[in-house]
């Protein structure tokens, strides 16, 4: 298991400023979603800790280890993408086992942890077919299958469920729910969707304008926001604001 520490992490676009000084840490097999609006830094934030963006300023530990200029093959990391980035020409066994198959990875290793992931996610039928022979739900377990072959020290996903229809949406939250449950993996999970997030995690981080609003447990969030913003963003329908002042008279407070 691992841990992830983010310490002052800023990201610069020349003179734009994308992240402003991002503090958070995942403990040990902890479930992290990163939540907000479009345009909050979310993504941005995940592809930093994937090494797919350089830090302008501040540190990204992985179990310990400075990883801010280490490459992303080296990050012992496996992510899961929006688009499910699945290769057309190859079959789902083929795109499961093409990393290692970089790797040099022994082939009686390799078809020994097909037939793990495989059975795990329940996709023995699927093997010889490809991407476009595929549901959705079925190309997303495959995306999945293809990151649990590393076995590695932490799980990034990058908005997995959001090219779903509604009703798979809520059964795939369902299997990554299963899915931790049993690897036991430190997760960041990012999404727009605040139903997604205080469903699957253990604890969220609401983005807003390249800062983290309030850091906190699903429960904390929803009953004592830190402030308008999240009061507004979190839980469905959203929460309404009345102007108000607040003035004493005779002793007493009145609105």
């Amino acid at each position: 298991m691992s841990t992830l520490i983010i310490r002052s992490l800023r990201k610069n676009f020349g003179a734009v400023e994308v992240l402003k000084g991002i503090d958070l840490e995942a403990r040990n097999g902890e479930f992290i979603a990163l939540v907000g609006p479009s345009g909050c830094g979310k993504s941005t934030l995940l592809a930093m800790i994937a090494g797919l963006e350089s830090v302008t300023s501040g540190e990204i530990r992985i179990d310990g280890r400075l990883v801010n200029s280490v490459a992303p093959k080296d990050r012992d990391i496996a992510m899961v993408f929006q688009s499910y980035a699945l290769y057309p020409t190859m079959t789902v066994r083929e795109n499961i086992t093409f990393g290692m198959e970089s790797r040099r990875v022994p082939k009686p290793q390799q078809d020994e942890a097909v037939k793990r992931v495989a059975a795990f996610l329940q996709i023995e039928p699927l093997l010889g077919r490809k991407p476009g022979q595929l549901s959705g739900g079925q190309r997303q377990r495959v995306a999945m299958g293809r990151a649990l072959v590393r076995d590695p020290k932490l799980f990034l996903f990058d908005e997995p469920l959001s090219n779903l229809d509604a009703k798979l949406r809520v059964d795939m939250r369902t299997e990554i729910k299963k899915l931790h449950h049993r690897v036991g993996k430190t997760t960041v999970y990012v999404t727009h969707d605040q139903v997604e997030a205080m469903t699957l995690a253990s604890r969220i981080a609401v983005m807003h304008q390249g800062e983290v609003q309030q850091f906190d447990d699903p429960a904390t969030i929803y009953n004592r926001p830190a402030n308008m913003f999240v009061a507004g963003f979190m839980g469905s329908p959203a929460m309404n604001f009345l102007a108000a002042e607040l003035s004493q008279e005779g002793g007493r407070r009145t609105v």
